[in-house]
């Protein structure tokens, strides 16, 4: 076996993308970008994201985030919107939730949504809607024996 060399690849990594969250500088939407919140994500770099414009579409995560940031329903991200597919768009940058938060002070993000907390609008949908399938089941009063196997 190989001797120890300190602390170790992966924690270290950790600690370190940790301290860089902190340092980073809050990018505000420009021209042709919006802010949305992933609603739920579909494999292969995509993901249903609602756009606060109103807008639901099929976004597609950029090459430079893959496997470097993780993104999970709920976040919040910005998205970059193509001119010539309105119904999709590219995941740009992904917002932190204190970073979230601070696009919510500004004014930036609506009032009315709830920050990285997704099944809590779930859970609400799932409580207003009725929860009658819609099958109607007839009830025999009496049992046929003439169709038994014994």
């Amino acid at each position: 076996m190989g001797k120890s060399k300190g602390k170790g690849k992966k924690n270290n990594k950790r600690v370190s993308c940790e301290n860089n969250r902190e340092r980073r500088e809050l990018i505000f939407k420009e021209n042709g970008q919006e802010y949305a919140q992933v609603l739920k994500m579909l494999g292969n770099g995509r993901c249903d994201a609602y756009c606060f414009d109103g807008v639901k579409r099929l976004c597609h995560i950029r090459g430079k985030m893959r496997k470097r940031v993780w993104i999970n329903a709920g976040d919040i991200v910005l998205i970059g919107l193509r001119d010539f597919q309105d119904q999709k768009g590219d995941i740009i940058q992904k917002y932190h939730l204190e970073e979230a938060r601070i696009l919510k002070a500004y004014g930036e993000l609506p009032n009315n949504i709830f920050i990285n907390e997704i099944s809590q609008l779930e859970n609400l949908e799932k409580n207003t809607t009725n929860n009658d399938p819609g099958f109607d089941f007839e009830t025999r009063d009496t049992y046929d024996n003439t169709h038994s196997q014994f």
